[in-house]
């Protein structure tokens, strides 16, 4: 589990854009290019849902799961890695059996596995994205805003 504070200054119908700093944990994070940082870098947006009800103007805290980090992390820097090696054996193996350039072979098949293997990423990071358990959420409300009066 994961949290970090922030200021919503946006709302969507379910979401709310937060503003936050960034911190030492968004090094380690596989969609830290998802969010949007400001010119120098310090402050970042990223949207989240928001069960809590928070209104622009209020602080904030943010969830999310540590585990789904580690498993979208392994979708993207991983798997592809293994595709790519499987591929390169079953075509050094294949090579062997047809009496073909083994080298040849492991390149070609490697590269098109690890080809497949980007395709396979983007269908599940698709479906993943729109899973609750991947997206950050609001988990409390530190300090609402006071509602602006109105000038008479």
């Amino acid at each position: 589990m994961a949290t970090e504070e922030g200021i919503v200054i946006k709302l969507g119908d379910s979401t709310a854009w937060v503003k936050t700093t960034r911190s030492s944990a968004c090094k380690g994070c596989a969609s830290r290019g998802s969010c949007q940082t400001n010119e120098q870098g310090k402050e970042m947006e990223v949207e989240v849902t928001n069960p809590v009800g928070a209104k622009i103007g209020d602080r904030i805290v943010l969830y999310f799961e540590t585990s789904s980090l580690l498993k979208a992390a392994f979708l993207l820097y991983v798997f592809p890695v293994v595709c790519m090696l499987a591929g390169a054996a079953l075509g050094h193996w294949l090579s062997l059996k047809h009496q073909l350039n083994p080298s040849l072979g492991s390149a070609a098949a490697g590269f098109l596995c690890l080809a497949l293997s980007f395709i396979l990423v983007k269908i599940r990071g698709d479906r993943l994205a729109r899973e609750d358990s991947y997206k950050p959420r609001i988990i409390r409300i530190l300090r609402r805003m006071p509602p602006m009066k109105r000038a008479a």
